[in-house]
């Protein structure tokens, strides 16, 4: 072969992160060794992969064609250098999740996947759904665990387990002591959201549909405990998912409004690059999340495991 794997590997890493410098310090060489290895990688073969404007690289068409392939030969090298070497475990494995599914299930998920697999090492990201998204499709991650869906041509979207949003208010707000609350009735409340890029903020607006417009939005926050404790010290209502809100409201620090007239319902869904190879690792994860949640109609009736 007139490639060595080092050189798919410097390609890969400057191609996902289109950064030398960044390039470099992952993969722990000088900014000069970096660019100079991808020019003669390209000289052997007399193309180019990127488009140079000034100081930055974009990968152009045929380094967009190339990128999935020479990552999933990077990670079956490393599988096979593993089995070589006698070490046992899946290797890297780097997941991205939303805020919910990473502050509620994706910690856990991981605890059991490290216990079973001690010699694995699983990086975990926790964003919201447009960053995950994003972060899948440049390869910066190897699976994404999301709220809602993906609108991007190259990911592949798998279903996973069912979720829903509910409004929920301090146990002293009028619609807390009424119970329920009609589309009008909400259209005259302040709220604390989520912001615009998470999937909880994407499924509360599809279901106002036009009438989100009229919303006095008094907050815009990227956590959901900020929410939380937002609410609750009476500063507006909110929504998020249930499966966040069962501690509150069994404690009754917080109380949900039903809300008929609005279809609060989602899923959550696996989410991967249609190129990426599919390592035993992802396979495995994705594995233990379905067990999780078989039998489970939706995310807050989970069971969650207690943690040794």
């Amino acid at each position: 072969m007139r490639y060595t794997l080092r050189q798919l590997e410097i390609f890969v890493t400057i191609g996902r992160l289109e950064n030398v410098s960044s390039a470099a310090r992952e993969l722990n060489l000088s900014q000069s060794a970096t660019s100079t290895a991808l020019g003669e990688f390209e000289r052997q073969f007399g193309v180019q992969l990127f488009d140079r404007v000034g100081k930055t690289l974009q990968l152009n068409t045929l380094g967009r064609r190339l990128l999935p392939r020479a990552a999933a030969l990077i990670d079956q090298a490393r599988e096979v250098e593993m089995l070589l070497e006698g070490r046992e475990g899946f290797g890297k494995l780097h997941i991205g999740a939303t805020l919910t599914i990473g502050n509620y299930l994706a910690t856990i998920l991981i605890s059991q996947f490290m216990q079973r697999h001690p010699e694995s090492r699983v990086k975990l990201g926790v964003h919201n759904t447009a960053t995950i998204v994003q972060e899948v499709a440049d390869y910066s991650i190897d699976l994404g665990l999301i709220e809602g869906e993906a609108h991007h041509p190259e990911l592949e979207m798998q279903t996973w387990v069912a979720d829903e949003l509910v409004v929920f208010a301090a146990p002293g707000h009028a619609l807390a002591r009424r119970g329920s609350a009609g589309t009008a009735d909400l259209l005259a409340e302040p709220w604390i959201l989520r912001e615009h890029g998470s999937g909880t903020r994407e499924t509360f607006d599809h279901a106002l549909r036009n009438q989100h417009n009229g919303l006095n939005i008094r907050l815009e926050l990227e956590h959901t405990e900020a929410i939380k404790r937002a609410v609750e010290s009476g500063l507006g209502m909110g929504c998020i998912s249930r499966l966040a809100l069962r501690e509150d409201f069994l404690r009754g620090n917080l109380v949900a409004v039903e809300t008929p007239e609005l279809d609060l319902r989602r899923q959550f869904r696996f989410v991967w690059h249609k190129q990426k190879y599919q390592t035993p690792g992802m396979r495995e994860f994705v594995a233990l999340c379905r067990a999780m949640t078989e039998g489970v109609s939706r995310s807050d009736e989970i069971t969650l495991p207690v943690l040794p």
